[in-house]
């Protein structure tokens, strides 16, 4: 996510890539770059379609060098080398990150060839790309022919002349043709060494493997995949080779060989290793755009060009990153949704969002080019997913904060906007579970795990699944008291100080009479709660009374401070350290009488999220005449 941490970067071992010869051909097919994999784990599907990019390479050479060549192809007995007798197919979407073609009746496609270019298709429904040994799908082809300038972590490797043919095989799927899918976003997995490798693997990673709904889908993993050390991407794939469904993924600002001194090559390892930059893929009635929102090293000719990332103005001796599409992605999005027919839900995944509400006021936390994005999908149905913030907001059509209009003069989102959450939580922070692993609480109060968006036709439901827990889990209660704010406030002035001995916050279930008197809440924080979501409070039994949200997305600013926060989750994150959920677009209260008796109650809390579906949790609290 936000600040660069270079330092904790080790170096990494190049990648080398074996050629296979072809007997009795004057040419040479070899794996595309980023296809050799670990081998195959034992709890792996067997029958997944592995396979690579068939790459051939002539002894003279392609007869245009301008012009790449190749053909998109059936691959009926699964061996990754287009034969004769396998049909080519028609119709499919071949580009080189500017260009957008479709093959023809044969199956075959014509692009314009580039020096630095990654070459990719759009997976039909109907059809699966393969995969490698650890589930990563395999549909690109980086072309440098010189490769990567000198990088910690190698980059791409030369890959000499344009070659003769890159053809891409397929094989039919009724996986990605059902309208019914399971698509599963996992938001900063961003692992900065083997034991946060480890705290995902018994985490998110261990729950994946327990699922099978969303093995046509498979998992899109939006950025920040690990923490600045790039050789720890062998590491990731162990943990893809665990789920059963393709793995892809799309960069974060984690992701940067940070060494790069232009944008051009900024991500030439994560190129190398793991995906395209950005790209998209179809499955059932949808259409899915994952895109490179990260520009690194940001110029002051590019990116402030209007005096609001002043941050940007130093590449050379202080660079940094800022929210934005490049030219020629904005270009190729332009091109790659004029393919995709009106009546398909569109995806537009990103690790920096469009827009979000944690980072609402901060132009380099969103895309710079958020409103040319809206006009290209005018019209159409769509959600938009990232991570980056580590925090979980459910956006919904016409919400709006104060930073969104005057940044980027918005007055509402077109269509919903949704902030993953992140399989890290906050950094792999705090006390460990049972399982191995820590509770990472966020700064918006949310838990580690990753978002389903439930598919059907064009319609989707989003679904959070916490870390170790059943989909039932969606709420988190507290009490917010005087005495609570009073101490939150003398916590984290000792935490900066550390003088004498900590405040402490005794039993948080407990309030007195003063407290009551005072205005004490009882606060649900409803993960997945949006706007047309209800919270109702029933205490001892009594009638059912409903709870306000804190933040109403009508434009307003954020509301920050004790008042506002979730009281769960802050005195956790005061005591053990992390971020501080001082704030939550997704936070409900509901104001306890000043006459409770004295004694021990039962509040039943039931959140209803706005596709009506209910969860109910119970919360026990006391109250004292005097502490």
């Amino acid at each position: 996510m936000l600040s660069s941490l270079a330092e904790r970067s080790k170096l990494r071992v190049a990648l080398a890539f074996t050629a296979l010869a072809v007997a009795g051909s004057a040419a040479t097919i070899i794996p595309a770059p980023g296809a050799m994999a670990s081998p195959v784990p034992a709890s792996s599907n067997q029958a997944a379609y592995r396979g690579q990019v068939e790459v051939v390479r002539a002894v003279d050479g392609p007869a245009d060098s301008s012009i790449l060549t190749g053909k998109v192809f059936v691959d009926r007995d699964r061996d990754s080398v287009s034969d004769p007798q396998e049909r080519g197919l028609a119709g499919v979407v071949v580009s080189n990150g500017r260009d957008v073609v479709t093959t023809d009746s044969r199956g075959r496609y014509r692009l314009p060839a580039y020096d630095n270019m990654t070459v990719f298709i759009t997976q039909p429904s109907g059809y699966q790309v393969p995969v490698d040994a650890s589930n990563v799908a395999q549909f690109h082809y980086n072309h440098l022919p010189e490769g990567s300038p000198p990088l910690r972590y190698g980059g791409i490797a030369p890959t000499g002349p344009l070659p003769a043919a890159v053809n891409f095989p397929l094989t039919e799927s009724r996986l990605t043709q059902f309208q019914e899918q399971h698509c599963v976003i996992a938001g900063d997995l961003q692992t900065y060494d083997r034991t946060e490798v480890e705290y995902a693997r018994k985490g998110a990673i261990n729950d994946l493997a327990a699922r099978r709904d969303y093995q046509g889908c498979g998992t899109l993993f939006i950025g920040d995949v690990v923490g600045d050390d790039l050789s720890l991407y062998p590491d990731v794939k162990g943990l893809t080779g665990l789920t059963n469904s393709p793995a892809r993924f799309l960069p974060g600002n984690h992701d940067l060989d940070f060494d790069a001194e232009t944008a051009e090559h900024s991500f030439d390892t994560f190129r190398a290793q793991l995906a395209p930059a950005y790209y998209s893929y179809d499955v059932g009635n949808v259409h899915v755009v994952a895109l490179n929102t990260v520009r690194y090293p940001c110029t002051p000719d590019v990116d402030n060009a209007d005096g609001l990332r002043p941050g940007c103005n130093d590449p050379a001796n202080r660079p940094t990153y800022n929210g934005r599409l490049g030219d020629d992605q904005l270009k190729w999005l332009e091109r790659d949704l004029a393919k995709v027919h009106r009546s398909k839900l569109v995806v537009v995944a990103s690790h920096i969002g469009l827009l979000n509400f944690a980072d609402e006021g901060s132009p380099i936390h969103q895309v710079d080019q958020v409103r040319e994005v809206y006009d290209l999908l005018k019209g159409r149905k769509a959600v938009a997913v990232a991570g980056h913030s580590h925090s979980i907001e459910n956006m919904r059509t016409g919400d709006l904060v104060k930073g969104w209009r005057d940044l980027f003069g918005i007055e509402g989102l077109p269509f919903p906007h949704i902030t993953a959450g992140a399989i890290a939580g906050d950094w792999y922070s705090g006390a460990l579970t049972e399982e191995g692993y820590p509770i990472s609480v966020g700064r918006d109060g949310g838990r580690p795990g990753v978002l389903t968006l439930d598919i059907k036709g064009s319609s989707f439901k989003e679904r959070y699944t916490v870390t170790g827990q059943s989909d039932r889990v969606q709420t988190q209660l507290g009490i917010n008291s005087p005495t609570y704010r009073e101490w939150y406030v003398a916590r984290q002035a000792w935490n900066q100080n550390r003088e004498g001995t900590a405040p402490e916050l005794g039993d948080p279930t407990v309030v007195d009479r003063e407290d009551l008197t005072g205005r004490t809440w009882l606060t649900t924080n409803f993960w997945m709660g949006a706007t047309g979501s209800t919270v109702k409070v029933r205490i001892d039994g009594d009638r059912t009374r409903p709870a306000t949200r804190t933040q109403q997305l009508r434009g307003e600013d954020q509301l920050v401070g004790p008042e506002w926060s979730d009281p769960h989750a802050a005195a956790q994150q005061l005591v053990n350290g992390g971020s501080l959920a001082d704030r939550a677009m997704h936070l409900w209260r509901f104001e306890l009488p000043a006459d409770l008796d004295t004694g021990t109650h039962r509040a039943e809390i039931t959140a209803t999220d706005s596709h009506g579906r209910q969860f109910t949790d119970v919360l026990r609290f006391r109250v004292v005449e005097q502490r």
